[in-house]
């Protein structure tokens, strides 16, 4: 059987494909579905015969050219303020906060659940109370709360907040500077399982040259990072505190690698400033649907049927989307106040978005622990960031952009897991970006650093070695 769809006519399909994308990223919280239309046309425009040339020597990590203004309508001057100072941190929870979670858990309040109904209507009541005893009785803080400290980690102020971030050096000269991202519902515990095979690769069995210094902020409202007291956070913004934070840092060109919300800020990154880029590594690369037909149409099976499966599953994920990204503020009292609520809002998440039976067969313990899920769950609650976190979707959808979405000239690989959220096909990516890479994954969801740490590693490698050898 051939590998290609057939070519569909222009009346049906080829309307359809552009329908479902814009449809699926509307479901993402990335803006109104009008908006949407708007935002895609940059995209749709840039296929393979308007794209710019292909950069002659894209990796060039020697290049010390320094880089161009963005022409967004922000004043970057003062982002990237290079006196202000940075200082070490280390996470150290109080006491009496920890004795709080516990008495709130034992306190809990649990509805009703119709029986033999699992997660079909949301987070499995069976499911919860034993990951809530957990927490309650058995899950150490201060263990996880260690092994978060040997990270070095710091805080410095960008546009008037306090951000922090993991930067941890590898002793490789030739290591690549890495701003890693993370999205919603996670933070910097999802990279705290690679930072050593990233950093010191020979030490865990892997090629020296495969040598990252990695930069893991907490974005501004998440985490150890200050939370915005005034509106417009958007994931543009973002872009460029973190830009700002990695000027501050001293790399003039460094690469970038996130997912969620990570691949969204990343690729506003890399539409602001293409020339501090040496490369950037997405596993959930976004792209709508091309304007050139040949382009919309040349999508493999195997990527149509992944596509088909995760659009019929994610018609029925997305609610919190809307509320997010509607009325975050009436949603994070819950939230906030109940540790029972936040870790089912949570952890639906995490159960839906891996790769594994969805149904009573499904057992997320075999593919994420649970001292790994309450780690992320609970920076969210001794920071009292979920709230402000959720903000992130409101802020996108009600913020005007400042700078159109183009083609994205920066050598870009794309790691797709079979139980991603959004699957983008290989056709889709190459007209809106400078792909270099494109990998089908064998197995492994959403948040792949966590679930499949090992394939998520030897694909980044395998991608910046391409930049590395150029």
């Amino acid at each position: 059987m051939s590998t290609k769809i057939a070519a569909r006519k222009k009346s049906s399909s080829g309307f359809l494909l552009r329908l479902l994308g814009v449809c699926l990223l509307s479901s993402l919280g990335l803006a109104s579905a009008d908006a949407q239309l708007a935002d895609l046309t940059p995209i749709a425009d840039s296929g393979s015969a308007n794209r710019p040339g292909t950069n002659s020597n894209p990796a060039n990590l020697t290049r010390t050219a320094t880089p161009s203004k963005s022409d967004a309508m922000i004043d970057n001057s003062k982002l990237a303020n290079n006196n202000a100072p940075i200082t070490p941190f280390e996470i150290s929870i109080p006491e009496a906060s920890i004795n709080d979670l516990k008495q709130r858990l034992q306190r809990r309040r649990m509805p009703d659940q119709i029986p033999g109904t699992h997660w079909d209507y949301g987070t499995d009541s069976s499911y919860l109370a034993e990951l809530l005893d957990y927490w309650q009785n058995d899950f150490d803080w201060r263990e996880q709360e260690a092994r978060l400290n040997q990270a070095d980690q710091f805080k410095t102020e960008i546009d008037g907040l306090e951000m922090h971030f993991i930067h941890q050096r590898s002793d490789n000269p030739n290591a690549i500077p890495l701003l890693m991202v993370h999205g919603w519902p996670g933070s910097i515990s999802e990279f705290t399982n690679i930072i050593g095979p990233l950093t010191d690769p020979a030490a865990y069995g892997g090629d020296p040259t495969d040598s990252y210094h990695v930069i893991a902020p907490s974005l501004p409202g998440f985490g150890f990072s200050e939370i915005p007291d005034q509106r417009g956070y958007s994931p543009e913004k973002i872009a460029h505190v973190l830009a700002a934070l990695m000027e501050r840092l001293g790399y003039e060109r460094y690469a970038i690698a996130g997912g969620d919300w990570g691949a969204i800020i990343n690729r506003h990154i890399a539409n602001h400033y293409p020339d501090r880029l040496i490369g950037l590594h997405s596993n959930m690369v976004l792209a709508g649907p091309p304007a050139d037909e040949a382009q919309r149409d040349a999508v493999t099976e195997e990527e149509n049927n992944l596509r088909t499966a995760r659009q019929a599953y994610m018609l029925n994920e997305v609610a919190y989307q809307q509320i997010q990204g509607t009325k975050p503020q009436s949603l994070g009292v819950g939230l906030n106040d109940s540790p029972a609520g936040l870790a089912a809002w949570i952890t639906e998440k995490f159960h839906g978005w891996t790769d594994m039976p969805q149904g009573a067969d499904g057992d997320l313990d075999e593919h994420i622990s649970k001292d790994e899920l309450l780690t992320n769950i609970s920076i969210y609650w001794f920071t009292e960031t979920i709230t402000s976190s959720t903000r992130i979707y409101y802020e996108n959808r009600n913020t005007a952009a400042e700078k159109p979405m183009g083609y994205i000239d920066v050598p870009t690989g794309a790691a797709v897991f079979p139980a991603e959220i959004f699957i983008t096909p290989k056709s889709w990516v190459d007209a809106a970006y400078d792909l270099r890479r494109y990998t089908l994954m064998p197995k492994g969801g959403h948040f792949a650093a966590v679930e499949q740490p090992q394939l998520y590693l030897g694909e980044l490698n395998a991608f910046f070695r391409l930049l590395r050898d150029n």
